[in-house]
């Protein structure tokens, strides 16, 4: 039997689109997919991503070959207008799990809506962000808005059929495109990382980031190089790289708000950057402890070293050149197969919890966004999460506009969490953690590879004390290969795997527009959670457990397999036809437009009153029109609002969309009719929360439970009382001993105090 973890899990897959990703990363993790279609099949580089490794076969779901499938299957996949009736289906099997998968749900005041990737960036926020000032918003390249929406579906899949193997009922999805990316691309209400403190969403400003806002892009002798001074240490260790020049000596540069202040810091180092070449820099930045990353193209990057060490690109039987996978399993890349025969899963039956995950434990390691949201995930699913701390090394999110360490960020990014200080480098807070470890079901960590292992708690440490531990590991490169040692953020693996390069305005090579969007972590958590949940129905069945494996950088060429197999640069795909964000009335307000066929130009252009562009029926007449249309475009949404001018385009069967900001998003009729949104008030905020209702729509499965993050230390006790029985004395001891770090007194008091003063007006939220 294969060793890949969902071997034997059968999936009917009636998904076409970008979406019939979801039914491809169950098929790298081993299912044997039988995908039904009309015979008219998609060709395209993006169709071949989307369905490698799946059995094909003509006709849609409503076939007879289609129902003897799907009497054998786990999960069926169903696109709108399926031809079956999956509520009666279920009603016969209740334990299947099912899925329709539409752009904006089965029903709700935008179902009827068409929708494109830039339409999905324009209603998730996305676009807003996306951008310089004082410039039109800029549609971000490729098509990460629907590449970011499928692990999400993926991962409420796993969910629902863990607990379908382990005896429970099955589960329906209502999955929505835009409700996916909103929570996989970068979740305006979700964790943002440290560099923003934690801020909330309403302090954002509603035009879009200076140039260079950040993480600057600098000019080098052979192109350009990125670097992310984000703590005091790498600030320090390029002071030292610079000769320490007495201008910038003052301990005011420690901060990076003070840093970001500086008329002279930046010109100074790109000066120092100028007469070097791109691999020096990197090399040296390195030595002195400075994250720092090479401008490259995508081909740049997978022709590297670094991608060949690791395998990053496979070739399939038909000489298709595609990324190879999304995770390593027990060191086995879980990239695009043939087909499999064949196998089967044997029937279990336990004492299957309502909560899919009810019962696991969960020790979380991570930091920042990836290490945040993949055992974040976990929790929303009902696992026991455990979030592993240290006063002498917090987590950068930790970082904070309030002093006890707590933001609106924080507490969305570790919802369903308990805090646990522990010191694990003393070698009695060693054996406390490897105790925990011997009744967890899962650890999760994203460091710099290697440093687990420093504090003799690498995967063979895990593993020997518990061969049934599911062990997840994220990193910016991977463990292996000659950059597996850099530091790692996500602006540098977007710099090295060319999306940087490619999210630019046309006009202006400098115009470097992705520094505030915070990709690929969120969606890294997301395939950190599927590697885990896949591993835990393996272990259903053998009994063991595995290590989950996940490289930003491959997560990112993974977006772009379209391009690896067309050989384009990132996002490099010709558009044959006109769209693009237009301004409308307001101020500063813009409505993205889609046309995807001579069908849709012909609709523009008699939507639009624009008689004339019905005769330019050739890619190369278009094009020669677009200035002419543009114009005309432009003059008809002079006197329109976008949401106005949406409303008619769709109605006129145009995918087309207004640009929303965050502060908008929870009072736009789609989220608040889908209750997308919640209010999770938090006993450390003033700011009420807002977090996402779900993980995909469903009434089978119980919602998100409601723990609030906690305050570095909050459960110390509590845990360790209850993992592993230890009475009140025994954890005195360990205090006393600073093995085990409870809640420090004075973060304690810093918010007690800030809740102290808290006014009645500001716990009236304004969606509320």
């Amino acid at each position: 039997m294969s060793n890949r973890p969902l071997s034997g899990i059968r999936v009917v897959d009636g998904v076409r689109g970008p979406l019939a990703m979801i039914g491809r990363y169950l098929a790298d993790l081993g299912a044997e997919i039988d995908r039904f279609v009309p015979a008219e099949e998609d060709d395209s580089a993006e169709a071949i991503v989307a369905n490698a490794g799946k059995r094909h076969h003509a006709g849609d779901l409503a076939s007879a070959a289609a129902a003897k499938a799907i009497e054998r299957a786990h999960i069926v996949l169903a696109g709108p207008a399926a031809g079956i009736d999956l509520a009666s289906l279920r009603r016969t099997r209740p334990r299947l799990v099912t899925m329709t998968v539409s752009d904006f749900g089965e029903s709700g005041p935008l179902s009827d809506w068409r929708a494109t990737g830039p339409v999905l960036h324009a209603l998730s926020a996305v676009l807003s962000r996306s951008g310089i000032r004082s410039r039109e918003p800029l549609l971000p390249p490729g098509d990460l808005a629907y590449q970011c929406a499928a692990p999400q579906a993926v991962f409420a899949l796993l969910g629902a059929l863990y607990r379908v193997l382990g005896g429970g009922d099955g589960a329906h999805f209502d999955f929505a495109a835009l409700d996916g990316a909103v929570q996989g691309l970068d979740p305006g209400f979700g964790i943002n990382g440290s560099a923003t403190m934690g801020k909330p969403v309403g302090l954002l400003l509603r035009d879009r980031p200076r140039a260079g806002f950040q993480y600057p892009i600098l000019r080098c002798a052979d192109g350009y190089v990125r670097i992310c001074l984000l703590a005091k240490r790498q600030w320090r260790g390029m002071f030292r790289w610079m000769g320490e020049p007495e201008q910038f000596a003052s301990p005011d540069f420690d901060r990076t708000s003070h840093r970001y202040a500086s008329a002279e810091l930046l010109p100074y180092i790109a000066g120092f950057f100028t007469d070097r070449c791109r691999v020096d820099l990197e090399r040296e930045g390195q030595e002195h402890g400075v994250p720092i990353a090479s401008v490259l193209t995508l081909g740049e990057f997978l022709d590297s070293e670094h991608a060949a060490a690791r395998s990053a690109v496979t070739t399939l039987p038909d000489g298709t050149r595609l990324p190879n996978g999304f995770l390593t399993i027990d060191g086995e890349r879980m990239g695009p197969l043939p087909a499999p025969e064949d196998t089967t899963f044997p029937e279990l039956r336990t004492d299957a919890p309502l909560a899919p995950f009810g019962g696991l434990k969960v020790l979380d390691l991570g930091v920042i966004v990836v290490g945040a949201e993949g055992a974040r995930l976990l929790g929303d699913l009902g696992a026991d999460v455990v979030k592993i701390e240290s006063q002498a090394f917090p987590d950068g999110s930790r970082q904070s506009y309030l002093d006890h360490g707590m933001s609106v960020s924080f507490a969305a990014g570790h919802r369903n969490k308990r805090s646990l200080g522990i010191d694990l480098r003393s070698d009695e807070g060693r054996r406390l953690f490897l105790d925990l470890v011997k009744r967890a079901d899962v650890v999760c960590s994203n460091f710099k590879p290697g440093t687990m292992e420093k504090l003799g708690l690498g995967e063979a440490e895990l593993r020997a004390v518990n061969p049934r531990i599911v062990v997840s590991e994220s990193s910016a490169f991977g463990d292996t290969g000659p950059w597996s040692g850099r530091m790692g953020y996500g602006p540098l693996v977007r710099a090295s795997t060319g999306l940087t390069l490619a999210w630019r305005y046309p006009d202006d090579p400098q115009s470097f527009s992705d520094s505030i969007t915070v990709y690929p972590d969120h969606v890294a958590g997301r395939i950190c959670a599927i590697g885990v949940a896949a591993l835990l129905i393996r272990r259903l069945r053998t009994g063991r457990g595995g290590v989950a494996k996940v490289a930003q950088s491959e997560v990112m060429i993974g977006h772009f397999a379209a391009d690896v197999a067309r050989g384009t640069p990132a996002g490099g795909a010709p558009a044959d036809w006109p769209w693009g964000v237009f301004r409308a009335a307001g101020e500063d307000e813009w409505c993205v437009i889609t046309i995807t066929s001579d069908a849709d130009w012909a609709r523009l252009c008699d939507a639009i009153g624009y008689a004339e562009g019905l005769a330019f029926d050739t890619a190369a007449q278009r094009l020669a029109a677009r200035e002419a249309i543009d114009a005309r475009i432009g003059a008809w949404l002079a006197d329109r609002s976008p949401r106005e001018a949406a409303v008619a385009l769709q109605a006129a069967g145009i995918a087309a969309a207004p640009m929303l900001r965050l502060a908008e998003l929870p009072d736009f009729p789609y989220y608040r009719e889908r209750g997308f949104y919640r209010i999770e008030d938090h006993p450390w905020l003033q700011e009420d929360v807002v977090g996402d209702a779900y993980l995909a729509k469903t009434t089978d499965l119980p919602a998100p439970p409601q723990r609030p993050a906690p305050l570095s230390g909050e459960q110390s006790g509590e845990v360790i009382a209850e993992w592993l029985g230890f009475d009140e004395a025994a954890i005195e001891g360990l205090t006393e001993a600073a093995i085990l770090e409870p809640l420090a007194e004075t973060t304690r008091r810093q918010a007690e105090d800030h809740m102290a003063s808290r006014e009645p007006a500001t716990a009236t939220n304004r969606w509320k």
